[in-house]
């Protein structure tokens, strides 16, 4: 489901001790085009390695675009294809900042490319430890890992407005077709015994059911009003068909039903006698 444009980063500090440099930022928005890299929506800088992990991708970017935001300085902001599991979340207020990992030279051509997007509930923000420690310390720094090369840097965590541009039924309808499916996945969770899954996989899965169901119900509340238009359309045509063929049943009843009978006799021998 797409969202509105809402902003992912502003120039300025890195979670590893550099800085955004406001034409990285401009060059972000020049350069994307999902068709060249598609960046994808991570939970945490987390890139699953199987579809049914508790990691995997929760969307897509879509577009970005550079604007000029409070005090001068340029902000990142990005519209996303959000999957059913990152509304459930969004939804659920739950994972609501977003922080993103910028290649500053993407495929060597010297400037800077969005190349992932994740969202968090524990943005690092500026003179946090973990920021000095990582600044300090970048061979051990928490987010190594996660990175896809070594020089790329995640912004700090910006909070998030995914706000979707189209309406709840429409988000339903998306929903819908993985109700189901979620429902089976649940299912197998809680009645699995002997593989029990880490609680913030049960966490998330129970977030995307609730969302799903809360949507489905509004779907199908939506359905049961169209279906009560439509049978009060079908009554009043009824009712005027019943109408018609009353008068007509009425009409026919005034007529001769023997088809033999002779008309009534106009004349003598087609002669009009003359009144002297």
């Amino acid at each position: 489901m797409p969202t509105k444009f809402f902003r992912v980063a502003t120039e300025g500090a890195t979670t590893d001790g550099r800085e955004i440099q406001r034409a990285w930022i401009e060059q972000m928005a020049k350069n994307y085009k999902p068709d060249t890299y598609g960046a994808r929506v991570w939970l945490e800088h987390i890139r699953g390695t199987t579809p049914d992990s508790s990691f995997a991708a929760l969307g897509d970017v879509l577009a970005l675009e550079a604007r000029t935001v409070e005090d001068g300085k340029i902000a990142l902001f990005a519209q996303i294809e959000a999957l059913p599991s990152l509304v459930a979340m969004n939804k659920a207020k739950q994972k609501i900042y977003s922080s993103i990992e910028i290649d500053p030279n993407f495929a060597k051509t010297g400037e800077a490319y969005m190349v992932g997007l994740a969202v968090t509930d524990s943005p690092a923000s500026i003179g946090t430890e973990v920021l000095k420690f990582a600044a300090q310390n970048p061979a051990a720094s928490p987010f190594a890992s996660k990175k896809t090369k070594p020089e790329s840097l995640f912004s700090v965590g910006v909070e998030s407005d995914l706000g979707m541009s189209d309406d709840a039924d429409g988000i339903a309808h998306v929903l819908l077709s993985k109700f189901g499916a979620l429902l089976e996945s649940f299912r197998s969770t809680a009645q699995t015994k002997e593989k029990i899954e880490a609680p913030n996989a049960l966490a998330v899965k129970t977030l995307e059911l609730m969302g799903a169901a809360d949507a489905a119900l509004k779907h199908q509340a939506g359905e049961v009003v169209a279906l009560n238009k439509k049978c009060a359309d079908q009554d009043a045509e009824l009712q005027k068909l019943r109408g018609d063929f009353k008068a007509l049943t009425e009409k026919l009843s005034t007529q001769d039903g023997n088809p033999s009978k002779r008309p009534a006799a106009t004349g003598n021998e087609g002669a009009a006698k003359a009144d002297c």
